[in-house]
């Protein structure tokens, strides 16, 4: 069967806003937890298979779970590796980020290990998700174009390379991580600092000069306001598990300290269940 290839809907997303999109980063490895996330209104998730419990199973999960909303996943892969690269693109992810590349070379790696010969060396095969298990004949003519790849510049030696790695073919957004960034500049546990958000826009500048798209995870509602009003493409607002604990924390903190209100007024009283007449 020879059916129009979608187009990938990152791309499709960019075209369709003139704003920057704001996204939800997802580390509690809950499909639940995502496809009730994808109808809150946000335009894209980020599925992390970095530092979270995340494997590969668990994202095809998550892939189906979002399925059936607007919202668009974005896959962060374990590892600028070949063999995880196409195990994930064969299981339907169409817009994967690639951590910590540090060289022009290794971009052009990730490049021609998610792109068919004569353009890469991704490995053919036709029974997959991605080409609806064989439904899609011209995948492999089609995937060139409905494959999204971010890489992540998450050092400053990384970071020298920026202009290069943006040129690179292939590499569709540069996506920066204060997290790392910081902690290699100095600024550990701080990725907030100044130094670090005033770095990442003067480097995105660079790329979105070039044509290219620019991407960060904020690292507090403050950075994400500052990082939207520089013109960073595409937003990492929050994190699920940002939210959960948070509201757990206050919460616990609310009720907890009411509890003992009453008690420290004596007004504590132990409820008495209701007789039950038959």
């Amino acid at each position: 069967m020879t059916t129009k290839f979608p187009a990938n809907p990152f791309r499709s997303a960019f075209e369709n806003h003139a704003r920057p999109l704001v996204g939800i980063w997802s580390v509690l490895n809950s499909s639940n937890v995502v496809e009730g996330l994808s109808y809150s209104g946000f335009d894209w998730i980020l599925i992390d298979n970095e530092h979270s419990p995340t494997d590969l199973g668990d994202t095809l999960d998550h892939l189906r779970a979002l399925s059936a909303s607007d919202i668009v996943p974005v896959v962060r892969l374990p590892w600028n590796d070949p063999v995880l690269i196409k195990k994930y693109l064969d299981i339907g992810a169409q817009t994967i980020m690639l951590p910590f590349v540090q060289t022009p070379q290794e971009a052009k790696a990730a490049v021609a290990a998610a792109m068919y010969p004569p353009d890469g060396k991704r490995g053919y095969a036709l029974m997959h998700r991605a080409s609806r298990y064989g439904r899609h004949s011209n995948y492999a003519e089609a995937a060139k174009d409905n494959v999204f790849i971010i890489v992540q510049l998450e050092t400053p030696a990384a970071l020298e390379h920026t202009e290069e790695i943006a040129k690179i073919d292939g590499i569709d957004a540069i996506f920066f991580g204060p997290g790392d960034l910081s902690a290699t500049m100095g600024h550990r546990g701080n990725p907030a600092h100044a130094e670090v958000l005033n770095l990442i826009c003067e480097k995105s500048k660079i790329v979105k000069a070039l044509g290219k798209r620019t991407g960060v995870l904020a690292p507090g509602a403050s950075a994400a306001e500052f990082f939207i009003e520089a013109g960073i493409d595409f937003v990492a607002a929050v994190t699920d598990g940002g939210l959960m604990f948070s509201a757990s924390d206050s919460a616990a903190r609310h009720f907890v300290s009411f509890a003992e209100g009453v008690v420290s007024k004596g007004a504590a009283k132990v409820a008495t269940p209701a007789n039950n007449t038959q």
